[in-house]
């Protein structure tokens, strides 16, 4: 049977242009009832073949079954367009098949050998739906109904929902019963606005974000940022950046030159995605040097982990990982007594403008010069060539001895032969942090593509960064405009940490995270229950935190231990429960933010102007560590305890409502939650 009947089975199938993604099979009801299931079969394996996928026979098996109880229920309903394998790269697997009627999105998962249902198994067909939801341009504004199909369950008469808005709960049926229920279904959709057009939703563009857990894991396994950022139109420069960091590094061992590249963006740009991709497809020895002790137990316990799913031993992938994710510290003391010049040609510095000055270098760690100098010469004894690349991060400076990009700037004067390369904004700024020098230096080349704009971080909202900044300057005003302007921006505030706590569960499902996080100087949170001195030099309670999941107690979805600025930044988590604290409250008058210390019995007011910056950093650091949503718990505070005043937290909790944030309301079973985009009908 020739293609026009069968449907269309894509030899590309993958992405396109645009980040469009193409099902391995895809056509009308009619045409999939028509087709001779071997015909359809005979086309998947082909793909299967080609994409090197194990399990051949298994996964032939399954589809002859599939695509027969597919092709029943589908009888009645000739006109609904079915797409087979349509792959996620986000999550690295495919759905087994999408069929569009004209009201809704009906997303199947199918376990051919199965009598029952297992919320392993619910569990992933709802990540299939909130990733069509979140990354599908095509998907947003149409139901999207999750079903999980045994082919072995007896029929049973579950409720349906009584609203459909955005996704709907997983549902659960056997292989008899799937086409009546997808009618029932249809015809309880109130009518569309806009009807689903199916040749529109095949080649609407997927563009999916990946956390950066995964996004490691990606990269080590060999894609690209490329493959990661697929067409987010948006973000395009990710890609600039990355292959202008490329071109950077082959010039330098090509000419034998010594060069700094520096790579700036806002929180959650994807400097660290550019910076691990410079790694891990490097031609030469190259590390990731970072101070964040948290993130590399977190990226190298991640890629361990997957490196054992992927058939390789843990201990094989861990002495590899030891070597491409390294801390600073220790790669620094491991070098800095050696005449020899390290294995790496090039390494990645993370966090540049935090690099401690000469004196602090003294104190701390008894070495001659500041950071930067020490990494510079450590570099220059390569004879031939080296590349530092420089990820250079503003507002999260959150420890004494900070530098900035000053000191750069200053080891870069006193060593002419580095040449230098940056964007144009880390020239003429009047922050130390953010200056690395006065005037463009002799050596130095411009390059706006070194620059991230625009975060990569937050799903739903592009305003999220520019909103923070406005409440940490206590300006009110600015930071409602931007919320207004962006028809609201992911924040919400509760007084009431169980409902905080219900709201978190209730958010993250499929394989979302939630998690608490708290400053490490709230101190007064023990009277709510909440500790602020979790356990971050600990890599195995860093680890199990963040990539573990309920019901080990050790993980962030337990919702018991909140992590502190130290654990927590550099890396991220789909829904955050913000623990706010008495270290960052509001002056009387109004004016602006008054950063304290916890000593003894009381608190002591900071005054240095260093130090209060580093205090609403550490806010900056927290407000900005979801994905999708952050919920902001304000304690109510107690009359009768002087360290926890009421009318403290009231001034926050009313500042952040006049900022912007939304009061969280817990809706029913049914309901939207806030936060999650209601169904436009």
């Amino acid at each position: 049977m020739d293609d026009t009947v069968v449907g269309r089975c894509d030899a590309e199938a993958g992405y396109a242009q645009d980040g469009e993604v193409t099902a391995w099979w895809s056509g009308s009801a009619a045409a999939l009832c028509a087709a001779d299931p071997v015909t359809i079969v005979n086309h998947l394996a082909r793909r299967l073949v080609e994409t090197h996928m194990v399990n051949h026979e298994t996964q032939i098996r399954a589809w002859r079954d599939q695509v027969t109880m597919l092709s029943v229920a589908m009888r009645d309903c000739p006109d609904w367009f079915v797409l087979l394998e349509y792959p996620l790269l986000r999550l690295g697997r495919r759905i087994d098949a999408v069929v569009l009627s004209d009201r809704a999105i009906f997303v199947l998962e199918f376990k051919t050998e199965a009598s029952g249902f297992t919320n392993a198994d619910r569990e992933q067909i709802e990540d299939y739906a909130l990733d069509l939801f979140d990354f599908h341009a095509a998907s947003r504004s149409h139901p999207i109904v999750p079903i999980l199909v045994a082919g072995r369950a007896l029929p049973t008469a579950g409720a349906l929902p009584l609203f459909w808005h955005a996704i709907a709960p997983v549902i659960d049926v056997g292989a008899t019963g799937l086409g009546a229920l997808a009618q029932t279904i249809a015809r309880q959709m109130p009518a569309p606005s806009v009807v689903i057009d199916p040749q529109v939703w095949e080649h609407a563009p997927y563009r999916p974000v990946p956390n950066i857990v995964e996004a490691a894991t990606m990269l080590y396994r060999k894609h690209g940022v490329a493959d990661i950022a697929a067409a987010r139109a948006d973000v395009t420069n990710l890609t600039r950046t990355t292959e202008a960091i490329r071109t950077a590094i082959a010039a330098a061992a090509r000419a034998g030159r010594h060069v700094i590249v520096f790579v700036t963006g806002i929180p959650g740009a994807g400097k660290t995605l550019c910076g691990l991709n410079a790694v891990f497809t490097a031609a030469h020895g190259a590390a990731f040097l970072t101070g964040n002790l948290p993130l590399v137990h977190v990226l190298r316990a991640a890629l361990a982990r997957d490196a054992k799913d992927q058939g390789r031993t843990i201990r094989d992938a861990a002495h590899k990982l030891d070597s491409a994710i390294q801390p600073l510290l220790g790669f620094l003391r491991d070098s800095q007594n050696r005449a020899s010049p390290p294995h790496e040609h090039v390494i990645v510095f993370d966090e540049a403008q935090r690099a401690w000055d000469a004196d602090f270098g003294r104190r701390k760690f008894d070495l001659p010069d500041s950071e930067a100098a020490l990494f510079l010469d450590i570099m220059h004894r390569h004879a031939d060539w080296a590349v530092v690349v420089a990820l250079v991060g503003y507002g999260q400076e959150i420890n004494t001895g900070e530098a900035g990009l000053a000191s750069w700037g200053d080891a870069l004067a006193a060593r002419p032969a580095w040449r230098i390369f940056g964007p144009a904004g880390i020239i003429g700024g009047a922050e130390p942090a953010r200056c690395l020098a006065a005037n463009v230096p002799e050596q130095m080349t411009i390059n706006a593509a070194l620059h991230l704009d625009v975060s990569v971080r937050q799903i739903r909202s592009d305003a999220a960064a520019d909103w923070i900044d406005a409440v940490l300057r206590h300006d009110a005003a600015r930071a409602v405009a931007i919320a207004q302007r962006a028809g609201g921006v992911p924040f919400q505030v509760t007084r009431s940490l169980d409902a905080m706590r219900v709201a978190l569960r209730r958010l993250a499902r499929g394989h979302r995270r939630a998690g608490l996080v708290c400053s490490a100087d709230a101190k007064r949170l023990r009277a709510e229950g909440l500790s602020a001195d979790f356990p971050h030099m600990d890599q195995d309670a860093v680890a199990n935190w963040f990539l573990n999941s309920w019901p080990d107690v050790r993980a962030s979805d337990a919702l018991e231990l909140p992590a502190t600025q130290y654990a927590c930044q550099g890396l991220e988590l789909d829904y955050v429960g913000l623990c706010w604290g008495g270290d960052l409250v509001g002056s009387p008058d109004g004016a602006g933010w008054r950063a304290r210390k916890f000593r003894g019995t009381k608190w002591q007011e900071i005054r240095r102007v260093d130090a209060v910056r580093w205090q609403i950093n550490t806010y900056r650091v927290l407000l900005s560590r979801a994905r999708y949503e952050t919920i902001i718990f304000v304690p109510e505070g107690d009359g009768g305890d002087m360290t926890r005043e009421p009318a403290l937290f009231d001034r926050i909790a009313d500042f952040l409502i006049d900022a912007g944030a939304t009061q969280l309301t817990l809706p029913g079973t049914d309901a939207v939650m806030v936060g999650e985009p209601a169904l436009l009908v």
